[in-house]
């Protein structure tokens, strides 16, 4: 029955502007679209071929149940086994409604996905909007297209459900692990349990391919190198394919190259347009001499963006008109007397998203960091929008790879850059033929000749029936793109030296490593090193350091390879705990390591026991990068310290099992001690206070021997963990710290005990999940209403510390904003006591700062409630008030989001007063444009300096 059920290729398309079903039956090669049935107006359900990738939530009332009636029951909420309670819209209508009324149109879903600043599983589209308006994450609005597909499909196939059938779901090249972790959630809620991944990309080469699968050989005969250029709503995604000439006359297809993740595409030039119009806007100009312009509300702008996109698609169009009008609605009653409208032209359109996006330049020019970048929404739109100067940065990365696919032999000097003969476009902005010509006119320029322009006959579906060409490819019923790996991966032998980085010049023995995977392997293909055994730590961190080579000598794998010259790069390392089997104690084991690549781009180590074949533990790495929001700086994180174990030595005296007849004195000097042994405490790298970390943890029960032993290690741990994030394993290093928490402290009148563990936890906090900084907030407040109330506790309460507990609840990022509104205003009643440590200033400053440094950034501090507590700061001395100034700077911050940042009226008022206090002129830059911290407000942020060797990033 299963077999008679399972009869159909299916390839599914889940876009940022669209969602695309494909389809083939069992036996058949004939590629279908499916026709979507959705609603496109109130109570009127039609077929489409595309499905919007949007959804609208209602107002109570603005829709009957008549008017979102579809042919099939409601589909369960997801993550739910019942219906959603509160009615959403799909689609079409969706779409126009959203265009309509401002701030209920959940949009770029799949953007979000890939967006680590903020949780993806959390409760945050549409962004921005008002409190009333019901929101869901990003996993659960992309869940409920599929949802939805998969519903018009079984409603149309009963008996060949489509969670039977074989699906293929594309998910951008650029996606990291993490990205596609959560397609593979959505569609998992979706009730799509049994899939395969394929990148767009490719994607779209299998429908080309496919379609000329009978004259291929001719079709590619002068093709040697193919760039696909996929430029959809939410990203661009490039990928090279080689084409060699194979043993039967048919063209060998490998992918040699892929792009890194770059957040640009349709959504980018729509907001690029809507900022045109929102200027011209009726009552957009400033009225008062001085002050700038009113700007739309986020809410508000989603809503021009949504019409904008139209406008865009008009102009650049066939038989494009010279002008076309613009509206944005009004609100409620307003809604057609609050209209405005502003005109728009061609030539305009055609300069901002053609000039703009595809500039004409240079094969020399790369994207810069232009400081003016187009930013809103809290997405992290690509700084430099000419993906032009991004092509020409990819093609840089791949360079030797495509002069061997090219035939193109270097030269002794600079050899220009090798730009691919055949060009494969895809992506719905593609389908303006304006911004076609431009794109393949600027590489022909570079190549100095034209390029091979591979037709395309309808961008918004070539990926979705791409991946049925896929499905049909690997049964052999048309050509297969070669997936094997670009490069060699080695893993580095812990015997080799730890200095020099692989390809320097040293005068030391060159590091060694093992061939964990040779070029060229194909995916799915295990290789197991059974030559090699290797002996696995458990139960503690482990790091796995990693090289690769794209260099075309032929590498065995097992085999021993020193890793000098040029052509060998490091990757970041693979951190894990391996955690033993039930019942083993062992603290090491034997093991073989097992390869393979994943049709991903993802290498799997697997280690497998070699007592125990079937006791397997997998490492994933992650090959293309990370986006982390701190980076490990050079080598001189990785070094370790020559009197390190000397150090281990001291803290063991103190901590260790012996009792070693320490005198209090000494416990007082080891921190001298160990600066003294290995230098000012400042200049700790990361990996030697981690390694510090690790000897105080090993020692933690004995912190308790005295109160000098627990006032030194509570200082000790908490300095050698913060941030509490960013460095490998900090993860596994908070959560153990974590489990102290509920033992509390042994020595509860002694004041600096209590200090030492509010600061310890204010040092870990950014490992902390949401779960244990509530619970760290709720002991506070239960020690200040227990002062409050006079409550007999079996301790002082006035000894436990209040002005750190206010330090540490400021740095709890990752509780709700409503909490955070609370902790803001109880800090805002205590200072205006006369006694109060003005220093509690700095925590208003970081609890209604706009930009988190390690939480999500939907859990801000509304900007109407954060300018209320500027407008306290503006009040002050900021000349008395020292840290007014700072406090300020982060209330004020500008992100580039309107739906965090304040008025720029307000702003506008911290800049001069930040001018008139002489304030760093970084400070004045962070309030009136999108930048980054530089290093030296890091440490104000935290109330410390970041430890050596690590950076913080996205801030």
């Amino acid at each position: 029955m299963t077999e008679m059920k399972r009869r159909y290729s299916v390839g599914i398309d889940l876009g940022t502007s669209n969602t695309v079903l494909a389809y083939a039956q069992s036996g058949s090669q004939a590629i279908r679209v499916f026709e979507i049935e959705q609603l496109v107006s109130p109570g009127e359900v039609a077929a489409r071929p595309l499905l919007p990738s949007v959804r609208y939530h209602p107002a109570d009332g603005e829709l009957s149940a008549a008017d979102l009636q579809l042919p099939w029951s409601p589909t369960p909420a997801a993550g739910n086994s019942k219906p959603a309670s509160a009615p959403f819209v799909l689609g079409r209508l969706a779409r126009a409604l959203g265009a309509q009324v401002p701030g209920r149109l959940v949009a770029s879903a799949k953007s979000w996905l890939s967006h680590a600043s903020v949780d993806r599983v959390a409760p945050i589209l549409p962004w921005g909007a008002p409190d009333d308006v019901r929101k869901v994450s990003p996993v659960d609005a992309s869940a409920s297209y599929l949802a939805h597909v998969r519903a018009a499909w079984n409603q149309r196939f009963p008996d060949a459900p489509l969670e039977q059938q074989d699906v293929v779901l594309t998910v951008p090249a650029s996606f990291d692990e993490g990205a596609r972790a959560l397609t593979v959630e959505a569609a998992r809620l979706a009730g799509l349990t049994s899939l395969r991944l394929l990148e767009e990309p490719q994607a779209a080469f299998y429908d080309w391919l496919f379609r000329h699968r009978d004259e291929l050989g001719d079709a590619l005969a002068q093709t040697r190198l193919v760039m696909i250029c996929d430029v959809g709503g939410g990203t661009t995604d490039l990928t090279l394919i080689e084409v060699a000439l194979g043993e039967n006359g048919e063209p060998k297809l490998t992918r040699i190259g892929v792009g890194n993740h770059l957040m640009l595409g349709g959504d980018n030039m729509d907001l690029a347009l809507a900022h045109l119009v929102e200027a011209r806007l009726p009552g957009a100009s400033s009225n008062t001499q001085g002050q700038p312009p009113q700007r739309l509300s986020a809410a508000s702008l989603s809503q021009l963006v949504e019409r904008c996109r139209a406008v865009k698609e008009q102009l650049l169009g066939d038989d494009a008109p010279a002008t076309a009008s613009v509206t944005l609605l009004g609100a409620g009653s307003k809604l057609i007397g609050g209209a405005r409208s502003a005109q728009v032209s061609r030539d305009e359109v055609e300069k901002i998203i053609v000039d703009g996006f595809f500039p004409r330049v240079g094969a020399h020019e790369r994207p810069g960091r232009a400081r003016g970048a187009i930013v809103e929404f809290g997405l992290p739109y690509a700084t430099d929008a000419a993906v032009t100067r991004h092509i020409a940065a990819f093609l840089e990365r791949f360079a030797a790879q495509s002069r061997s696919a090219l035939g193109q032999a270097s030269a002794d000097e600079p050899p220009a850059l090798p730009i691919p003969d055949t060009l494969l476009l895809n992506g719905g902005v593609f389908r303006a033929d304006a911004l076609a010509r431009r794109l393949a006119d600027t590489l022909g320029d570079w190549r100095g000749a034209p390029l091979n322009v591979l037709h395309n006959d309808n961008p918004d579906v070539a990926v979705a029936r791409g991946a049925v060409a896929y499905t049909l490819a690997r049964a052999g019923f048309a050509p297969k793109i070669g997936g094997g790996s670009p490069r060699s991966y080695f893993l580095v032998l812990d015997d080799s030296p730890a200095s020099p980085q692989p390809g320097e010049a040293s005068d030391a023995p060159a590091p060694r490593g093992i061939c964990l995977l040779p070029r060229g392997t194909e995916e799915a293909h295990e290789i197991l090193l059974a030559e090699r055994t290797f002996s696995l730590q458990l139960g503690q961190p482990v790091r796995f350091h990693l090289v690769s080579s794209s260099a075309d000598t032929v590498y065995q794998a097992g085999e021993l390879v020193e890793l000098s010259g040029a052509d060998f790069v490091r990757l970041p390392p693979l951190a894990t705990v391996v955690q033993p089997r039930d019942g083993q104690r062992a603290q090491q084991t034997a093991v073989r390591i097992a390869t393979s690549l994943t049709e991903v781009g993802t290498l799997d180590v697997h280690c497998i026991e070699l007592d125990e074949p079937s006791q397997r533990w997998l490492l994933a790495f992650q090959l293309r990068g990370e986006h982390t929001q701190v980076e490990l700086g050079g080598d001189a994180a990785t070094q370790r310290h020559p009197a390190l174990d000397r150090a281990i030595e001291l803290i063991d005296r103190s901590f260790g099992a012996r009792a070693h007849n320490v005198d209090p004195k000494e416990i007082k000097r080891l921190r001298a001690q160990l600066e003294h042994l290995l230098g000012p405490r400042e200049s700790w790298n990361s990996a030697l206070l981690r390694e510090l970390f690790g000897a105080l943890w090993e020692r933690a029960r004995r912190r308790r021997r005295s109160v000098d032993h627990e006032r030194l290690w509570l200082n000790l741990a908490g300095y050698c963990v913060r941030p509490g994030f960013g460095y490998p394993l900090d993860e596994w290093r908070v959560e153990q710290l974590w489990t102290l928490f509920d033992d509390g402290i042994q020595y509860v009148q002694d004041s600096q005990v209590w200090s030492e563990w509010w600061t310890l936890w204010r040092r870990a906090a950014g490992g902390l999940n949401e779960d244990a900084q509530l619970r760290v907030l709720d002991a506070m407040d239960y020690l200040q209403k227990a002062a409050q109330s006079r409550h007999k506790l079996p301790f002082d309460v006035a000894k436990t510390g209040f002005a750190d507990m206010v330090r540490l609840s400021a740095s709890l990022e990752r509780i709700p904003a409503e909490r955070k509104i609370e902790l803001g205003e109880a800090v805002l009643t205590r200072l205006k006591k006369p006694a109060e440590n003005h220093q509690s200033w700095w925590a208003v400053g970081r609890i209604g700062a706009r930009q988190p440094f390690y939480g999500s950034a939907h859990n801000v501090v509304p900007p109407e409630v954060a300018a209320q507590w500027l407008g306290a700061i503006l009040a002050l001395d900021w000349k008395k008030v020292d840290p007014a100034a700072f406090a300020a700077v982060q209330i004020a911050r500008m992100t580039g989001d309107r739906s965090r940042d304040l008025s720029d009226e307000l702003r506008a008022t911290v800049v001069r007063r930040l001018e008139t206090a002489n304030a760093p002129r970084a400070w004045i830059t962070m309030v009136s444009e999108a930048v980054a911290l530089d290093n030296a407000d890091e440490g104000r942020v935290f109330g410390e300096s970041l430890p050596v060797g690590l950076k913080l990033l996205g801030a």
